[in-house]
């Protein structure tokens, strides 16, 4: 029992110090869908950038960053999409901007939730080999995203993995059945202490 109280003290430990500032490099892969009829596919992405985390308090931080993001969907071959056919993939990029709140369950473990402005820079479908805006197409993408970052992170020796689902709120294509996107994010960086 004794043993097991002097575990729990030691995970119990905050992972940061309250007022330090950790930049923190990070890549990794996003896979994404747009919400919709059923039929499209997830698509894998890239997924990088650079996030700044802040102690507050013992256990917790607020975390801060620029992400870019390719996100996006596909469908299968036999599904024709406003005339286009064969292997449809929508391309959707984003710099996206999380604000996230952080809380360490235990040493080097943290719990994260926050809001994510996101900001469309490349809209393109893809398919037969052949890429068109789909402005082409009749349709117009939101230069706006808004989404709901949820996920967890681990820390070993400054480096980060971290899994994330990003919650879209806001439909992606203006005036059509087109849907959010939702994308679960796997991404690996390395804290650098900056104070």
């Amino acid at each position: 029992m004794i043993a097991a109280l002097m575990v729990a003290t030691l995970s119990a430990n905050a992972q940061n110090e309250v007022g330090q500032w950790t930049l923190m490099p990070k890549a990794g892969i996003n896979i994404s869908t747009i919400t919709g009829d059923g039929d499209q596919k997830s698509k894998v992405g890239f997924v990088g950038g650079a996030e700044f985390e802040v102690g507050i308090a013992e256990k917790f931080g607020l975390d801060f960053g620029i992400l870019y993001s390719m996100e996006g969907c596909k469908y299968p071959a036999n599904k024709v999409v406003n005339g286009a056919s064969g292997n449809v993939n929508f391309n959707f990029d984003y710099i996206n901007i999380p604000i996230l709140a952080q809380y360490y369950l235990a040493k080097g473990f943290a719990i994260k939730a926050g809001l994510q402005p996101g900001f469309n820079v490349r809209h393109k479908l893809s398919y037969d080999g052949e890429s068109v805006n789909i402005k082409d197409l009749g349709w117009e993408a939101k230069s706006f995203n808004f989404a709901i970052p949820v996920g967890l992170s681990y820390e070993y020796k400054n480096f980060v993995l971290d899994v994330r689902y990003n919650i879209g709120l806001t439909k992606v294509i203006k005036d059509t059945d087109q849907g959010r996107s939702s994308a679960f994010a796997i991404t690996l960086g390395y804290k650098i202490p900056l104070n």
